[in-house]
């Protein structure tokens, strides 16, 4: 497999918008989002808007130099941070977008979920969650969605826990939407500060005593074909967001970690 480099990363844009460029190509981005932005609808405030300005700002000399759009390659939700690709050009997007919908790209997540998660001693607190899901989003009370459901696997493993919560890594096999977040809820374990899927009493509790108003997801790694004739490169975002890890550590101490 081959990684990114330390020094293809940099800081675009400022204030609520500063995110990390982690890799670019002759037309390709990768980004690692922060939470509270969309990627595309949101015009002059989204991802897209973000790296456009950089590229017209002559920030980008790895891209090409006919670039001239910004379109996103696959979908995190506004309040989801962490590792975003887009691309530059229709064809790169087709050929991005292809290995998505062949199931080729392997999308790892860390989330952080309430109470005590317990894997399986005979597989290393591993585990996976396999709840058929409606393809749209549901709601708290019923997180499988009403209306036809097809099969849905979301592999995990916990990595850490404090008194009240986990840390797992997350790898959906599947792309349902808000996939991790309902199965997630399903285990009765739902993501900290999941507005749709947690409780309000949570939410509440976790503004209030703990400062912490953001959900607890954040798409760690990335591994996706950059052309055909190359072996899978892997992205990897800056680590757990600062919030998260703050939760975790000020939760008491972390008792468990691999």
């Amino acid at each position: 497999m081959n990684d990114t480099t330390p020094d293809q990363r940099m800081i675009i844009g400022s204030g609520p918008l500063k995110m990390t460029l982690l890799a670019c190509g002759p037309t390709w981005w990768v980004v690692d989002k922060p939470c509270g932005v969309s990627i595309h609808n949101d015009p002059g405030n989204d991802v897209c808007a973000v790296v456009l300005a950089a590229l017209e700002a002559g920030k980008l000399p790895a891209i090409r130099t006919d670039v001239t759009a910004v379109h996103a390659v696959h979908r995190l939700d506004r309040d989801t941070s962490g590792i975003v690709l887009l691309a530059g050009d229709s064809p790169t997007r087709a050929f991005f977008s292809k290995q998505f919908s062949e199931r080729a790209v392997r999308k790892d997540y860390l989330a952080i979920v309430h109470g005590q998660l317990i894997g399986d001693p005979d597989a290393s607190d591993r585990g996976q969650w396999d709840w058929p899901l409606t393809a749209g989003a549901a709601g708290r009370k019923h997180p499988m969605g009403k209306g036809k459901r097809v099969p849905c696997t979301t592999r995990w493993q916990l990595l850490a826990h404090s008194r009240h919560y986990s840390l797992v890594q997350c790898m959906p096999l599947t792309g349902r939407k808000h996939q991790i977040r309902r199965h997630a809820k399903l285990t009765g374990h739902p993501v900290v500060g999941d507005r749709r899927y947690g409780s309000m009493r949570a939410l509440t509790y976790l503004t209030t005593h703990c400062q912490f108003d953001r959900l607890a997801l954040h798409a760690h790694r990335l591994q996706i074909r950059l052309s055909r004739d190359e072996a899978p490169t892997i992205f990897v975002s800056d680590g757990l967001p600062d919030a998260m890890q703050r939760l975790l550590e000020n939760d008491q101490d972390i008792v468990k970690d691999r």
